[in-house]
């Protein structure tokens, strides 16, 4: 399978005028096409700095990240992020916002537009396309969030925490409308979580960070059995429940060592 991305080598330094901070040290790995990979870790262990460097937000201080064969120099088209707050513009219509990042690049076609229309039918929102973000429910807006993302057709998909402002019935909801969307897609995705059975029930494979500085303590492969059933139905197998307990063991180790 070819590789969507290579993280080789990447550690980050923070410089201010009192200090330096390790941050991230020795971070390596490759993800392959349309693999949906979940980095887990307790606070301080570099996630969210690690996502910004893969998306081109921040250079890093050593090690290379390429994406799509490309090495990553800034933000890329090829690159689609997705985070915590929906950023919707209050005073665009759910339409307008969907196309918002295809205004950006510059790349607001008639064809692309139908795209985004597309995508809204298929999250179940183009009969709000004329609604405004106030009019919608927290969950309503990460769709158009997702759309938004989506329709620019990026290569990796970057997820940040985006479900945790969610209430829990949502959340689920959510979680296997974005698995089975990216799957049809054949999207490559990395999902940052605080929330371990969320990278489970969504992954193909975890790895987990230990902090202060970031770096990788181990890999999970999800079973073949998880990684085929959406995550409501993942949440209830017992390869779920035994994995849960491994990877839990493993945050204690990394919260002490």
């Amino acid at each position: 399978m070819d590789t969507a991305v290579q993280v080789g080598d990447v550690t980050q330094v923070y410089v201010t005028e009192e200090r330096a901070t390790l941050a991230l040290q020795g971070i390596s790995f490759d993800i392959a096409n349309g693999e949906f990979v979940s980095l887990i870790g307790p606070s301080g262990c570099g996630k969210t700095t690690l996502l910004s460097i893969i998306a081109g937000l921040l250079p890093p201080t050593l090690g290379r990240i390429i994406v799509a064969g490309h090495h990553v120099q800034g933000p890329s088209p090829k690159v689609g992020y997705m985070l915590q707050q929906d950023y919707l513009f209050p005073w665009r219509t759910i339409e307008a916002n969907a196309c918002m990042g295809l205004e950006i690049a510059g790349t607001l076609t008639k064809e692309k537009k139908q795209g985004a229309l597309h995508l809204l039918e298929e999250m179940g929102l183009l009969a709000f396309k004329d609604y405004y973000p106030a009019q919608l429910s927290g969950g309503m807006r990460q769709r158009v969030a997702l759309v938004r993302t989506l329709a620019t057709e990026p290569e990796l998909l970057l997820l940040d925490e985006p479900f945790s402002a969610l209430d829990y019935q949502t959340k689920l909801q959510l979680e296997d409308l974005v698995v089975e969307t990216l799957r049809a897609k054949k999207k490559t995705a990395i999902l940052v979580t605080h929330d371990i059975s969320e990278a489970i029930a969504m992954s193909d494979r975890i790895i987990v960070l230990a902090p202060n500085p970031g770096r990788i303590r181990r890999s999970f492969l999800m079973p073949e059995v998880v990684r085929a059933a959406v995550p409501f139905e993942a949440r209830e197998l017992p390869e779920f429940h035994a994995l849960f307990r491994q990877i839990w063991q493993e945050f204690g180790g990394v919260q002490h060592g």
